[in-house]
């Protein structure tokens, strides 16, 4: 199951992409977060928690998030390149829950960021072509605003996770329809609808059905059913799936500076996920050259 969802939220930036060729990004959003909450939010309860906070998980992890991705894609980063970027959200979550929480984070947490932001410089040291700085800046943003999310979903107490994604669906749709008039205008609206092709509506079915309902639910409930470093772990293959899909629909070749950037992200997230192991397992090792 932890395999299933790994690939459909790493298949979920070639959707996004497709459906981009034909949608302006904020019009893509609209359609997704309208589809995602209605009918549905209907029939799941509201999440238990004051207004003002459902209100901030639903601005920052879907109105701000998406909206910021989308435009990134929309305006030339890579969707593989967009997989990999998006996952520093873990290091802007630690840094904020610090700010707000005061949780403080051990030395290999930090030690993971540094490494998993040279990575950023490298994608940042490469712009052209399939990257553009406007693009990277974007998807960095929406990352932050994913780790913003993240706060309020710790204030946040939900029947399911499902509810709390369709309704922080709908909090999202009412700024994104406004966004959507006002940026991309009536002229770009009208003509996306008279002009949508058949692979456009394949790929919004993908992204609020698969990615979103399916994705979402079997998530909750393996992070319901199972300990969260049994589980998260899986979501480190998401950008090699994102990757490997890129390469393998879209043509996005897998250059030398690419691999390298992965390299270094994917690395700090290791030290960030594992560092309890990280931590006994160096102690063991101290343990071993003492004893000789």
């Amino acid at each position: 199951m932890a395999l299933l969802i790994v690939i459909v939220w790493g298949l979920n930036f070639i959707g996004i992409y497709l459906g981009l060729k034909e949608l302006p990004p904020f019009l893509f959003c609209t359609l997704r977060f309208g589809l995602s909450a209605l009918p549905f939010v209907f029939f799941l309860p509201k999440p238990k928690a004051p207004l003002k906070y459902i209100l901030g998980f639903g601005v920052f992890n879907f109105a701000l998030q998406f909206g910021l991705l989308f435009s990134g894609i929309y305006l030339g980063l890579s969707p593989g390149l967009s997989s990999l970027v998006l996952q520093v959200q873990v290091f802007f979550s630690i840094g904020l829950a610090f700010l707000f929480f005061g949780e403080k984070p051990g030395f290999l947490k930090i030690l993971g960021s540094l490494i998993s932001f040279v990575g950023i410089g490298v994608v940042a040291s490469n712009v052209g072509g399939d990257v553009t700085i406007t693009g990277l800046v974007l998807t960095l943003l929406a990352a932050f605003s994913w780790a913003a999310g993240n706060m309020f979903t710790k204030k946040v107490n939900a029947d399911s996770p499902l509810s709390l994604v369709v309704w922080g669906n709908l909090v999202a749709l009412p700024f994104m329809m406004a966004a959507s008039f006002f940026i991309d205008g009536k002229t770009a609206i009208v003509s996306s609808f008279q002009h949508m092709s058949w692979v456009t509506l394949a790929a919004v079915a993908y992204v609020v059905y698969v990615s979103t309902h399916l994705g979402y639910g079997l998530w909750g409930f393996l992070m319901k059913t199972y300990s969260t470093s049994a589980v998260v772990p899986f979501t480190l293959l998401i950008p090699v799936v994102g990757f490997l899909s890129s390469a393998l629909f879209l043509g996005e070749h897998l250059t030398t500076w690419k691999l390298w950037a992965s390299l270094f992200i994917m690395g700090g997230l290791i030290f960030n996920l594992f560092e309890k192991q990280i931590g006994k397992l160096t102690e063991r090792v101290k343990m071993s050259f003492t004893a000789k």
